[in-house]
C-alpha cells in the first residue's frame, strides 16, 4: 500500500514537469553540439570519394544519349577510340622495353657473378692479364669469354645458377667434337677460381685454344644449361 502511494506520487510529479521546448537560440546551440560529434565526420565523403564521383559523373555525361543534337553516343564512341589508341601507344612505347630490360638484366650474370663485358672485351682483358703473368685471372677471364661468346651467338644460354661444368656439358651437346676439351677448360677454371690452385701458362693456352675452337665451330643445336 505504501509502495503504491509512492509510485502514484512520482507519476504526478513527472506530469507536473513541463516539456523541454527550447527557444531558437537554445535549439541552434543544441544542433551545433550534436553536429560537432566526431561520428558525423566519418559520414563525410573524403577527397578521394569526391574525385571518384567527379570522374564517374564525367564518364556518365559522355555516355549520355540525351545530349543536344544526339551527339552523346557519337562523342562516347570517339572518346572510346581515343582511349584504345592511347593504350596501344603506351604498350608500343613502354611494353617492349620492359621485355628488353628483363633480358638485359639477365645477361650480366655469368656463373653467379655480375659480368657486363662482351666476349671480345673479356678476351682482351684475359690477354692483358696473361702479359702480366697473372695466370689465374687470365684463365678465369678467358673461360668467361668462352661462355659469353656462346651466349652472344645464341648457342648456349647459361642461367644465373649454372656451374662451369653444367655449361661445359651443354656446350658439348652443341659442339660434340669438343666435349672433352670443354670439360678440361671447365676443370682449369674450377682449379684456379674455387680450389685456389696456381694457374699456369699451359692452362691458359688450353682454355684459349678451346675458346678459339668453339668460336670457329658450327653448333649442332642450341642448348639450355641446367642450373
Amino acid at each position: 500500500m505504501v509502495l503504491t502511494s509512492a509510485l502514484r506520487a512520482l507519476a504526478r510529479a513527472a506530469d507536473a514537469v513541463p516539456p523541454l521546448t527550447p527557444d531558437g537560440d537554445e535549439a541552434r546551440r543544441w544542433a551545433e553540439e550534436e553536429l560537432s560529434d566526431p561520428s558525423y565526420d566519418i559520414a563525410e565523403p573524403t577527397p578521394f570519394d569526391r574525385i571518384a564521383r567527379a570522374i564517374g559523373d564525367f564518364i556518365a555525361s559522355l555516355l549520355n544519349p540525351d545530349l543536344s543534337g544526339g551527339w552523346g553516343s557519337t562523342f562516347a564512341l570517339v572518346a572510346g577510340i581515343v582511349v584504345v589508341v592511347i593504350i596501344v601507344a603506351a604498350f608500343l612505347i613502354w611494353g617492349v622495353p620492359r621485355v628488353s630490360r628483363r633480358a638485359a638484366a639477365r645477361t650480366p650474370l655469368l656463373f653467379g657473378e655480375a659480368e657486363h663485358r662482351s666476349a671480345a672485351e673479356l678476351r682482351a682483358a684475359a690477354a692483358e692479364r696473361a702479359r702480366a703473368s697473372d695466370w689465374e685471372a687470365a684463365i678465369v677471364l678467358r673461360f668467361r669469354a668462352l661462355a659469353r661468346g656462346c651466349l652472344e651467338r645464341g648457342v648456349v644460354d647459361p642461367p644465373p645458377g649454372a656451374t662451369v661444368h653444367g655449361f661445359a656439358r651443354a656446350a658439348a651437346r652443341a659442339f660434340p667434337a669438343l666435349g672433352d676439351r670443354l670439360e678440361d677448360a671447365a676443370t682449369a677454371f674450377d682449379d684456379v677460381r674455387y680450389l685456389r690452385r696456381p694457374g699456369t701458362a699451359e692452362l691458359y693456352r688450353l682454355v684459349t685454344s678451346v675458346d678459339d675452337a668453339v668460336a670457329s665451330a658450327q653448333p649442332a643445336a642450341r642448348e639450355a644449361v641446367p642450373a
